[in-house]
């Protein structure tokens, strides 16, 4: 008997049609991107430890074994290998920035299609999956399960989101810290639109909790570019009052700030060992996925490369 998806609306072939650059049918997406083995696409996000070899130049300094560093006075790096069933949440982010779009789709719906395909991709292979949605609160938390039933609750949950203004990002990720007890693959999809250092804190107590952190930084184009000409009334970052002026006065010092700003991010997340991908609303949902599997796939086996050094 062949198993059938569920009818949802963020897994809805017609749905995904009608999003033109985001054609995409479920199924498709998830069988066509499954690339390799199940061990193969989530090395780097595991928690059991496997086994030690010497550490190489490019290796994360988190890898260290300084127990190892202190019997030996040589550097090693602990290996990982991927549990078989694993725990996976799901972080949305439904503050009204998200709301923003400068085309076809918002950043918050696209997050939630990107949601729901990792969520069915995690199920497919017999994994967990659970999903949680913050604003200025935690306004839904559900606990993973490994039943291909739980895609139609996901599916409701990211239906009913209602933006709310956000007041600190780090909050949120340390009110939802205190709900995992289990150690997890933790995908936060978000725009990130906060103090840099504020957002950086928030991922480190997910970090320090023992988590692997992936975040998908979820940004429109027009964010990214600034292709604004002619006067426009620009909303600020959540509560901030609005401005009004000629696009083309404030577009070089936009651009300088918004890409420190992300530097700053991207930065900060590769320092502490957290998995950061920029997401452009604007690129096809299947090529961002393939981008990311193939990017896991890469570090599989590079460092499976560097293990293998006489």
């Amino acid at each position: 008997m062949s198993e059938h998806l569920p009818q949802t609306n963020y897994l809805d072939p017609e749905v995904l049609q009608k999003l033109g650059d985001l054609e995409l049918i479920a199924r498709e997406v998830v069988e066509g991107l499954r690339v390799g083995s199940h061990r193969s696409q989530l090395r780097g996000f595991s928690t059991e430890f496997a086994h030690h070899r010497q550490y190489a130049p490019g290796d994360a300094l988190r890898t260290i074994d300084w127990r190892v560093f202190g019997r030996t006075d040589r550097y090693y790096t602990k290996l990982y290998e991927a549990e078989t069933n694993f725990d996976c949440y799901l972080l949305m982010d439904a503050s009204a920035s998200m709301n923003y779009a400068s085309g076809k789709v918002s950043k918050l719906e696209y997050g939630k299609f990107l949601a729901a395909s990792l969520a069915y991709t995690v199920l497919k292979q017999r994994d967990s999956v659970g999903l949680s949605i913050f604003d200025s609160e935690v306004r839904a938390y559900l606990p993973p399960r490994s039943s291909m039933g739980i895609i139609l609750q996901i599916d409701q949950l990211l239906r009913e989101i209602q933006p709310t203004p956000r007041s600190s990002i780090a909050k949120q990720l340390h009110d939802i810290a205190l709900m995992i007890n289990r150690r997890s693959v933790i995908v936060v999809i978000s725009d990130l639109l906060s103090d840099a250092e504020d957002i950086l804190a928030g991922l480190d107590h997910l970090r320090f909790d023992g988590h692997n952190v992936v975040v998908l930084h979820t940004l429109d184009p027009y964010e990214l570019d600034f292709p604004f000409q002619g006067a426009w009334c620009f909303e600020g970052l959540e509560q901030e009052e609005p401005l009004t002026t000629q696009a083309e006065r404030i577009r070089a010092d936009y651009l300088a700030n918004f890409n420190a700003w992300l530097e700053t991010i991207r930065n900060g997340c590769t320092a502490s060992g957290i998995d950061y991908a920029t997401v452009n609303t604007s690129t096809p949902l299947d090529e961002v996925l393939s981008e990311f599997f193939f990017q896991r796939q890469a570090t599989t086996q590079a460092g499976a490369a560097r293990g293998a050094r006489p």
